[in-house]
C-alpha cells in the first residue's frame, strides 16, 4: 500500500498549491495545442495530479486510498510494486488520449483530475470482487452493480456533454483497469465470470 499512499501525497502535495496558483496550473493543465504544437507531452501526464477544488481531489483520493491497496497488492504479487505505479500513470495517460486527440486542436479545452486513473482502479477492483459492497453516499452497493450503472450513466452524460467532467476519460480509465489486470493474468477473466453466477449479496 505504499505506492498509493505515495501517489495520494504527491497528487495533494500538487493540487493544494495549484489552488491558488494559476500559472502552476497552466504549466501543468492538459490544454491540447501546447502538446501538439508546443510538443510539451508531458501534460498527458501531470494533469492528472491537478484537481480543481478540494472536493474534486477528496473524492478521488478516497476513491484511491480505498481501493488502490488492494490492487496494488494484487499487481505487486505479479509485477512488484513498480508495476502498480507504472500501471496508475499510464492509466493516467490512456485514459485522456482519446479527449486529447478529439480536442487537438481546440485551444479552448482544459482538462485536469486524476478521475481516469482512480476509474482504472476502481473498475480493476470490481473485476476481482465484482460481489464486494461499495458505499454510495452511505449506501451498500454490490461492486458489480455500480459498475454496470456507473458505466451506464458515464456514456449517457458523455453523449448530453451537459457538463464539464470529462466522462470519457472516465470510461476509457475503467476499461484500461480491466484490460491491463486481464493481459497481467487472463485467467482472471474465467474467476470473474464464475463469480458473477454466484452473487453473494443474495446469501
Amino acid at each position: 500500500m505504499y505506492a498509493t499512499l505515495a501517489i495520494i501525497v504527491i497528487t495533494c502535495a500538487i493540487s493544494f498549491p495549484a489552488f491558488s496558483n494559476p500559472k502552476l496550473i497552466d504549466r501543468l493543465i492538459l490544454w491540447p495545442p501546447a502538446i501538439s504544437r508546443g510538443k510539451q507531452y508531458y501534460r498527458l501526464l501531470t494533469y492528472g495530479f491537478l484537481h480543481a477544488d478540494g472536493r474534486h481531489l477528496l473524492f478521488n483520493m478516497i476513491t484511491l486510498y480505498f481501493f488502490g491497496r488492494y490492487i496494488e497488492t494484487f499487481i505487486s504479487s505479479y509485477i512488484g510494486t513498480l508495476g502498480f505505479v507504472i500501471f496508475y500513470l499510464t492509466a493516467i495517460v490512456v485514459s485522456i488520449l482519446p479527449t486529447y486527440m478529439k480536442n487537438a486542436g481546440n485551444p479552448a479545452y482544459r482538462s485536469l483530475g486524476a478521475s481516469g486513473a482512480v476509474s482504472a482502479v476502481l473498475f480493476a477492483f470490481v473485476l476481482l470482487q465484482p460481489w464486494a459492497t461499495i458505499l454510495i453516499f452511505v449506501i451498500p452497493c454490490p461492486a458489480i452493480i455500480y459498475a454496470v450503472a456507473y458505466i451506464g450513466y458515464s456514456i449517457y452524460m458523455d453523449r448530453q456533454g451537459s457538463d464539464n467532467i470529462n466522462h470519457s476519460a472516465h470510461l476509457w480509465g475503467a476499461a484500461y483497469g480491466v484490460l491491463f489486470l486481464l493481459t497481467m493474468e487472463p485467467r482472471l477473466i474465467g474467476v470473474f465470470l464464475e463469480q458473477l453466477t454466484q452473487p453473494q449479496f443474495l446469501n
